[in-house]
């Protein structure tokens, strides 16, 4: 047996090979990653500490060790080989794999407009270090891109003095992801920080003074900072003959389309009980798609079921989502000392949950949210919009019934 080779050492990588081991799988791991540093979690990148990009670490280098885990940084795939069950690496190895696991990720969208090249991307390390090096009180940035990195960084920036512009072709920033309501709140805080919004103007080029808008007017800036989302990393799959579109697509197990080979984490568009495929972006996603895919790679044949939850902090507001909300939803609003819940029914049933307030005050909140949506209750609006109904009390109830 060859082993099992891992592609892509972020966040589902690394928990897949750790995984792997706490399922019981002795057989060689092979852990590749395009990086020369360790494992590290991208999250922290926006927090500075004492003026300095935090390097969050995984794992440290003796737990790969201790695990039997080979960690090849600072590598990329180059070729995908599924019939004869080989990766080509970029230093010219060729590697033989019983079974594979795909965690590319994602890649930064990129800007067309000219000038592009000009602007800073935000997604690793080093692009961490490159903008925070070049900025100090009373520079001006512009951020393109008012999603929810944009506007962290937007927060980061403004805290340590520095002039913030924030360029979003929509009428209103956090539109794709945030519920409308918190949305708003978000963009008034920053608006009340000094942050100067450009909204639902485009981008027609970039210049050594700044971003020429379509309008033809200009935003001047010292340093531009693309955040306009990102794409699954699919290349390696698509040119390997993978089934693809929104991601790699894969079964209810996280198998791909060919034999031994699965994929988790950003990269991942996961077919649906209902029809389709979805394909999520958060940390702890990623997470929980690698422990899945170790387990099935190991043998088991696990449905991958988890509910969307992300969180934000902007300023010292935190922001919280779990489930998926949509506009049809019947929504019910819940005020408490810490800040707003939001509560939203499909049909009487819980389905999402969202809460923005002061740091990590919801965070209790929006974790028994959780726990009633797992329970697939359909609780009355006034009960959940009350404050004085204890929530992990509804719950206690619920799984009494």
């Amino acid at each position: 047996m060859n082993g099992i080779v891992i592609i892509g050492a972020g966040e589902s990588g690394t928990r897949a090979a750790f995984a792997l081991r706490e399922a019981g799988y002795c057989g060689s791991v092979t852990l590749i990653g395009a990086e020369p540093h360790l494992p590290y979690e991208r999250p922290p990148l926006s927090k500075t500490v004492n003026g300095a990009v935090q390097m969050k670490l995984i794992c440290a280098a003796d737990a790969l060790e201790a695990a039997g885990i080979a960690y090849l940084k600072g590598l990329s795939a180059s070729k995908l080989d599924t019939g004869a069950g080989t990766v080509g690496l970029s230093d010219g190895r060729v590697l033989h794999y019983e079974k594979l696991l795909l965690a590319t990720g994602a890649r930064p969208r990129r800007l067309t407009c000219p000038g592009a090249a000009h602007a800073f991307g935000f997604r690793t390390h080093a692009d961490a270090e490159a903008i925070f090096s070049r900025v100090a009180p009373g520079s001006n940035v512009a951020i393109i891109g008012a999603g929810l990195i944009g506007m962290e960084l937007a927060a980061v920036l403004r805290r340590k003095g520095v002039a913030v512009s924030v360029i979003e072709a929509a009428p209103r920033p956090l539109g794709r992801a945030v519920p409308a309501r918190f949305a708003e709140r978000l963009h008034t805080r920053h608006a009340a920080e000094g942050v100067r919004f450009y909204l639902d103007r485009g981008v027609a080029a970039i210049s050594d003074d700044g971003v020429i808008l379509t309008d033809g007017s200009l935003v001047h800036a010292d340093l531009v900072v693309s955040a306009i989302g990102v794409l699954p990393d699919i290349a390696l799959a698509e040119a390997a003959g993978l089934a693809t579109g929104n991601g790699i697509l894969t079964d209810t197990c996280l198998r791909t389309s060919a034999p031994n080979v699965f994929a988790a984490g950003d990269c991942a568009a996961v077919a649906e009980p209902s029809g389709g495929h979805v394909r999520y972006e958060s940390w702890r996603n990623a997470r929980t798609q690698a422990e899945t895919a170790a387990r099935n790679m190991t043998g088991a044949a696990e449905t991958f079921r988890a509910l969307p939850w992300f969180w934000s902090d902007q300023y010292d507001l935190g922001l919280q989502v779990a489930g998926l909300p949509q506009p049809a939803h019947q929504i019910v609003l819940r005020s408490v000392a810490e800040g707003e819940l939001e509560f939203y029914l499909d049909d009487g049933r819980l389905v999402a949950a969202a809460g923005l307030g002061i740091g990590n005050g919801l965070a209790r909140d929006i974790k028994l949210a959780e726990m009633l949506i797992a329970a697939n209750i359909s609780p009355e609006p006034a009960t959940l919009s009350d404050p004085g109904v204890n929530l992990k009390t509804l719950l206690k109830s619920a799984r009494a019934a």
